[in-house]
């Protein structure tokens, strides 16, 4: 078992070190770290980025550094991975970034829709029921063009606007249909995450409904507990686990998953 995605102190985490042994301590086999990271250039995301320490352009090599030295006696896999925000104006910028980095793999994110972070509840809560469908609409485009843009390894938490309320139940069938086509035609992976199942969501990302439409399309997966802390590896690989078990899938390695696309 793979956790493909979870985070350090190199951007909203927690120690390094930490995170590798409660990966063993869970039974993984291997984690990987997908810090944040975000390369646009407009003015707003860079004062984002900077507050919130979301730096991983500047510290990828220094943090490099660190995966290498806790390699050489973890008792799991260590991958040096990333999680990138992604807008389709700034593809470019994003491209030439990993091509620089040169990480084990990438992650894809879509955060950011009218200017704000999707979890930015306050932002959407007074927003017209045909504003908030748009807006989703619009989740739904980034969201496809993440994947066709083949950057990306996995595409993170498909369904992110699910995690807010006032977003939340607006997505169709015919858009996780046209995501699944997407994902069909991409060397892109999307991920059962668990970042959320156990708070006030409480569900997996995917959400049951488009998850049920993946797996009918024949969607391979791949596994990323979206950890922050050490404490939560464990409980969310059991439940993914548990959830895989249900469903009788396996998630793909992803060596495995790009020999094969």
């Amino acid at each position: 078992m793979y956790d493909y995605h979870a985070h350090t102190n190199y951007s909203d985490g927690a120690f390094l070190r930490w995170m590798v042994d409660a990966a063993a301590d869970a039974g993984l086999d291997g984690i990987g770290f997908a810090d944040h990271c975000n390369v646009s250039p407009e003015p707003g995301a860079e004062r984002y980025k900077r507050a919130l320490g979301f730096n991983l352009d500047l510290t990828y090599e220094r943090r490099r550094e660190a995966i290498e030295a806790v390699r050489e006696d973890a008792d799991v896999d260590v991958f040096d991975a990333v999680e990138m925000d992604y807008d389709p104006a700034h593809e470019a910028a994003i491209a030439d970034f990993l091509a620089e980095a040169d990480f084990d793999y990438a992650v894809g994110s879509v955060h950011d829709l009218d200017g704000a972070n999707v979890h930015a509840r306050s932002h959407f809560a007074d927003k017209s029921e045909s504003e908030r469908r748009a807006l989703v609409d619009r989740y739904f485009e980034k969201l496809t063009a993440l994947v066709d843009s083949e950057l990306f390894a996995i595409a993170a938490h498909p369904d992110l606007i699910e995690r807010n309320p006032h977003l939340r139940g607006f997505a169709t069938e015919d858009q996780y249909a046209a995501i699944a086509d997407a994902f069909g035609e991409s060397r892109t992976v999307p991920e059962i995450n668990a970042g959320r199942l156990l708070d006030d969501y409480g569900e997996f990302h995917p959400a049951p409904t488009f998850l049920d439409r993946l797996v009918d399309a024949g969607a391979r997966v791949t596994v990323g507990t979206d950890s922050h802390e050490p404490d939560a590896i464990a409980p969310r690989i059991r439940e993914i686990e548990a959830e895989l078990d249900r469903r009788g899938l396996d998630p793909v390695r992803l060596d495995e998953a790009v020999a094969d696309a």
